[in-house]
């Protein structure tokens, strides 16, 4: 018996160069809407349009780094374009003094996600035997999740020390996003290409994604939909808020929900290497249902509590088993335009999502947000079927 082989380096260090740039971006993210909304004074509305737009925009730049990735045969320049993109916007959020700055900075940083995103993972399906990878993809988002319940901590501790000093927090979170771009530079290459013919790259085009199959546009339908039902993460801080939990406090919200993604990603990761994807997928979109049922009907921080770890539970168990699935159904030498694609329906998905939630907040109340999202979640799971029916796809003609 051949012996499992194990998650090579690059993987581990593609996982430490997300932990320290999500320990940046969560120390702004955890606090942002409290920011915009107490500090600013903007509408829940506002930040509706101003998450969603963002979210959306990270998401659909995936699609165009994805294809450039592959028609250059290179994706680590490109990842590294992008986290160096993020981590040069950090300055902003703290220069800003009212909320259009604060959009420009949220629309740059978001624009850093979505040209190192699909490079990245498409880096780490290359890198990885397809018998680990979704064990692969679940350490990274891990490894991810970590320094998103660890900013967040870290923006706590500094509101705490410096009395609610929205701004001090900001300059702070430059460091580790810079650290993050340094360790992309010095620390990953891309894989080694064996000796011989050099394979025909396809060229940088749309009229790829016509070539990536069934199995792959069932998962990406799927992803959508999820998508479509899970709005940003904004409105559960802004939930904690209306049910009480002091200002300071706010950033426990993604400290739970993250530190239960964290616990969750890898072993559902590991566990979907043995079983059906597709099953773990409904589970996770169930969990979903159940944490918006849950903040919809609570009038209490207990409540709220369980709605957090519901959802952190729902995050672990689809984020990195999309990512495998895509993976999977795509053809080797597509897989950045299949992971851009991907994202592309899941940006505009997002983005519906996040000014509706918006929309329904303003107008009718938290409730109707996450009532909302239940029902779109629950019309979700019907297409789980549908997904993780394909194997890997075959190398595709140039």
């Amino acid at each position: 018996m051949n012996p499992q082989p194990t998650i090579p380096r690059g993987v581990w260090a593609l996982g430490f160069v997300s932990l320290l740039m999500d320990i940046s971006s969560e120390m702004i993210h955890s606090l942002l809407p409290l920011y915009l909304t107490v500090g600013l004074g903007a509408s829940v509305l506002a930040v509706g349009v101003i998450e969603g737009v963002a979210e959306a925009t990270a998401l659909v730049v995936k699609a165009f780094s994805g294809s450039l990735s592959d028609a250059l045969g290179r994706r680590k320049w490109i990842a590294a374009a992008g986290y160096g993109i993020g981590a040069f916007s950090k300055p902003l959020f703290a220069l800003a003094q009212g909320p259009g700055l604060i959009f420009t900075a949220r629309f740059l940083d978001r624009i850093g996600k979505g040209v190192r995103g699909a490079p990245r993972d498409a880096l780490i399906a290359d890198l990885t035997p397809p018998s680990i990878r979704g064990a692969a993809f679940g350490l990274r988002q891990s490894l991810d999740t970590i320094g998103a319940f660890t900013g967040p901590l870290l923006a706590m501790a500094l509101m705490l020390a410096w009395n609610d000093d929205f701004r001090a927090v900001f300059w702070v979170a430059v460091v580790p996003a810079m650290l993050s771009f340094a360790l992309i530079v010095f620390a990953v290459k891309d894989p080694v290409v064996a000796p011989g013919p050099v394979p025909a790259r396809p060229p940088f085009h749309w009229h790829l994604a016509r070539g990536l199959g069934p199995a792959f546009w069932a998962v990406t339908a799927t992803g959508a939909a999820l998508t479509l039902a899970r709005f940003s993460e904004a409105f559960l801080v802004l939930r904690a808020q209306d049910l009480g939990l002091a200002l300071a406090f706010a950033p426990l919200v993604l400290v739970g929900m993250s530190l239960v993604f964290a616990l969750t990603a890898y072993p559902v990761g590991r566990l979907a290497d043995r079983m059906p994807r597709s099953t773990l997928l409904a589970v996770g979109i169930a969990l979903l249902v159940a944490a918006d049922v849950v903040l919809a009907a609570t009038q209490d921080l207990w409540g709220l509590a369980a709605g957090i770890v519901l959802w952190g539970l729902h995050m672990g168990c689809t984020q990195g088993l999309l990512a495998a699935m895509v993976a999977d159904a795509a053809p080797q030498d597509r897989r950045g335009t299949a992971f851009g694609v991907f994202n592309l329906a899941c940006g505009i998905a997002m983005l519906l999502s996040s000014v509706v939630a918006g929309a329904l907040w303003h107008y009718i109340g938290p409730e109707a947000t996450f009532v909302a999202g239940a029902a779109i979640a629950a019309g979700a799971l019907g297409l789980t079927k549908f997904a993780g029916r394909g194997r890997p796809g075959p190398r595709a003609a140039p």
